[in-house]
């Protein structure tokens, strides 16, 4: 069953819509790099990666900002608001591979959706988390929901540690 969904900055001048075949086609997730840490402006980012072409701005035009690390972000003008990211993967952000930097082979396929800025964002909910290993100790684990800290900066990169298992091979791991 198909899911339209509705989002917009905090002035309302830039405004988007999802239209996704399914609630599973977003991956929403919790992502604890300092990349989003800084982004958001709090212990961690959420975001829900979903298809580009179920992604369409209706009113208005984003600035966008290219960081260092090549992730775009995609913002209104007025109030600043970030609505989406996208560039280089973000779980290829840890200093280890700085100097490495990879594309994320589908740049031109996704978008990574500030979940935050949906109009009711807990219809596609998070269902795991990256850089496990920055999260704050103020922030709990949520034990059958996401996976313990990585203790290994090669995890990063493997998807199949970021979810858990069913949730792994239902997007295609």
């Amino acid at each position: 069953m198909g899911i339209h969904l509705e989002g917009r900055c905090v002035c309302k001048n830039l405004q988007y819509s999802l239209d996704l075949d399914s609630p599973e086609d977003a991956r929403t997730t919790l992502c604890h790099c300092s990349s989003c840490r800084r982004a958001f402006g709090t212990n961690y980012g959420l975001t829900a990666k979903v298809p580009i072409q179920a992604f369409k701005y209706e009113q208005g035009a984003p600035k966008t900002h290219k960081q260092e690390n090549g992730v775009v972000r995609e913002f209104c003008d007025n109030c600043g608001a970030f609505i989406c990211e996208y560039g280089v993967c973000l779980a290829m952000q840890s200093n280890w591979m700085a100097s490495n930097p990879v594309q994320e082979q589908a740049a031109g396929k996704f978008r990574y959706i500030m979940w935050g800025t949906l109009d009711e964002p807990d219809k596609i909910p998070p269902r795991g988390e990256f850089y496990c290993r920055n999260r704050t100790e103020r922030m709990p684990e949520i034990p059958g929901r996401y996976l313990p800290r990585w203790k290994d900066l090669l995890e990063y990169t493997d998807p199949s540690r970021c979810f858990p298992q069913e949730e792994y091979k239902r997007i295609g791991g």
